[in-house]
């Protein structure tokens, strides 16, 4: 009579150790494809910034935007993506929704102000994923951030100036937006804390965005040394020596944080003119982001008398 030979367990045992590996294999495949997606977006390279059309590439950040968002699910301390969405939505939120805002105030308010609503949702969207960005370097940095802002930001090094950088600029715009909001305008504390730990570690960043940034934002703040406009002239000078007076936003910084509330007129028409001869061909990488101020230069001439007392 012939028996049957029974299954050794121990090759069940095999069988289903080698299943798990290679189950998990593909898991870490798939996990690595995901990184090197992400690595690809945050990279990012000129294909946006050096575009000719700003009206195209605003039709197309917002895919882009959100496949980086959906990519952020799955790997959700990627650096490089946390501070490709800092960035991006708070350039986004400015040149796509608050300009075309502020280009309908005169003729559609009730539009505007939605428009102007969203752009400070995105700001807010910004400055979360730079927060989270920062949290992934120094755990428990935004819990710090809100009790002791100059201590949080002491620990920060070189390689955080991007996010430091787009952290204050994103969180600094919904404030703008927000004036009935004392909670959140009372957070102005935390953005000097960002940009001015920024400027000490890298005052060239962006050949001179901080600067550019820092224009603007002086004329808000009290009990610093010298006059507001004097700081601000202070950062345009700088700013123009660090961009080779090649980027229109300085330009268009001074004239509207300085040049209106002095009411100078001839000031204001120089700057604009300024930005609008900028070549774009000569820094084909900053090309989309002169066409933007640029167009904002001519609609700002056009209201000139609505800025300026005769």
């Amino acid at each position: 009579m012939s028996r049957e030979h029974p299954r050794p367990v121990i090759f069940s045992k095999i069988a289903l150790v080698l299943m798990i590996c290679l189950l998990q294999g593909c898991v870490n495949i798939e996990q690595m494809a995901i990184t090197k997606m992400g690595d690809a977006l945050a990279s990012g390279g000129t294909t946006f910034t050096s575009d000719d059309d700003p009206d195209f590439v605003g039709a197309a950040m917002p895919f882009s935007l959100k496949l980086m968002e959906t990519i952020l699910e799955q790997v959700p301390e990627h650096q490089g993506l946390l501070f490709a969405t800092a960035s991006g939505f708070t350039q986004y939120g400015y040149a796509f929704v608050q300009q075309k805002a502020d280009f309908l105030e005169d003729s559609d308010l009730e539009a505007a102000l939605l428009l102007h609503n969203r752009a400070r949702r995105l700001y807010l969207r910004a400055r979360n994923y730079g927060l989270r960005g920062l949290e992934a370097s120094y755990p428990g940095f935004g819990a710090n951030l809100r009790s002791n802002p100059a201590s949080a930001v002491e620990d920060t090094s070189l390689k955080d100036v991007p996010l430091l950088y787009w952290t204050a600029s994103a969180w600094v715009s919904a404030i703008a937006l927000s004036k009935d909001d004392p909670n959140l305008i009372g957070d102005l504390p935390i953005v000097d804390a960002l940009i001015d730990r920024a400027l000490d570690l890298d005052e060239s960043y962006e050949n001179g965005a901080i600067h550019s940034f820092l224009i603007t934002y002086e004329t808000t703040r009290l009990n610093r040394p010298d006059l507001p406009e004097i700081r601000s002239r202070r950062h345009y000078k700088r700013a123009v020596e660090l961009s080779d007076g090649l980027q229109a936003s300085t330009y268009i910084a001074l004239a509207e944080a300085v040049s209106i509330p002095n009411q100078d007129r001839a000031e204001f028409q120089m700057l604009l003119n300024k930005a609008l001869a900028i070549d774009t061909d000569i820094h084909p990488e900053w090309r989309l982001a002169n066409l933007i101020f640029q167009r904002r230069a001519r609609w700002l001439l056009n209201r000139i008398d609505r800025y300026f007392l005769d």
